[in-house]
């Protein structure tokens, strides 16, 4: 089996060196042809665009900032379409719109090629890592046939259901996501003005109902104050839009997402979304002046 992977960005380039690892043959192109260099010197071939990918492989793997970009690789000039091979299967692992998913699931279809939604979550460390989570959306039989594909990137892999279910299931786990860290900074802001320090706080909750991964992993960012981006704030703010915009789509109240998504856009205007999500800290530090710290 070849396997095309198009984009190399902070996800991308460890989730394909993981594939490489696992003895994959893989052929990569990424705007940034020094991310394809590198892959190239792990052992992959390279392509110039997606149309040679789609050419030469059995399944293409998409890992794209956001919907409109899927759209142009996918369906575009230049794009998959063009030159893929019936029978071919596309895991599009960027994190996008549902609505967009089963819109690109239903060119694909045309030319009998199947589809998979299977966004991921865990962020830089754990696609270096390869024990991200994923979640697909498609064809059971699909998934079934790609599952040893995907579980070499990551240590979770489970079916959520038909194309679209994936990327529905990512909104959820961002929004969940978005509004622990929300909850977080303002408990340690608000233990640091009350004069208790925050990493015995951190300590005696953590074992308790608000302990998460989410505690356990930007918790001890905040206190050591390394806001260095697994997961920048400009693309948690991408897909709180996506899952605003569905709710909207569909009737489902998210009043507690579009709180933390105003909070997002004023580090945005801060010029802060560049930085780790955890960074949300900062905004309740400013309005509270004080600081989070070991």
């Amino acid at each position: 089996m070849k396997v095309g992977f198009i984009g190399l960005g902070i996800m991308g380039k460890p989730m394909a060196k993981n594939l490489l690892k696992a003895n994959y043959d893989i052929v990569v192109t990424n705007r940034s042809k020094s991310s394809v260099d590198e892959l190239v010197k792990a052992g992959a071939k390279a392509a110039n665009n997606a149309k040679e990918v789609a050419s030469a492989c059995d399944v293409i793997i998409t890992m794209l900032p956001n919907s409109p970009q899927v759209k142009e690789v996918v369906l575009g000039e230049n794009g998959i379409i063009n030159t893929v091979k019936a029978g071919t299967t596309v895991i599009d692992m960027s994190s996008i719109a549902p609505l967009a998913s089963q819109e690109i699931s239903k060119e694909l279809e045309k030319k009998d090629v199947e589809f998979l939604d299977a966004p991921v979550s865990g962020g830089e460390p754990k696609a270096i890592e390869g024990t991200l989570s994923v979640m697909v959306g498609g064809k059971k039989e699909i998934f079934d046939k790609y599952y040893d594909l995907l579980k070499a990137m990551s240590n979770s892999v489970v079916y959520t259901g038909k194309v679209g279910a994936g990327n529905t299931t990512k909104l959820a786990n961002q929004i969940i996501v978005a509004l622990n860290i929300a909850a977080m900074s303002e408990a340690l802001v608000l233990s640091t003005k009350a004069g208790v320090e925050p990493e015995l706080v951190y300590n005696a909750i953590k074992g308790g109902l608000a302990g998460s991964t989410v505690l356990d992993a930007k918790a001890p960012l905040i206190m050591d104050r390394k806001f260095d981006p697994g997961f920048k704030i400009n693309l948690h703010i991408k897909d709180l839009q996506n899952a605003l915009d569905t709710a909207h789509e569909i009737g489902a109240p998210s009043q507690l997402t579009a709180a933390v998504m105003e909070i997002m856009q004023a580090m945005k205007v801060q010029g802060e979304d560049n930085l780790d999500h955890s960074a949300l800290v900062k905004y309740y530090e400013r309005l509270a002046n004080t600081e989070v710290k070991r």
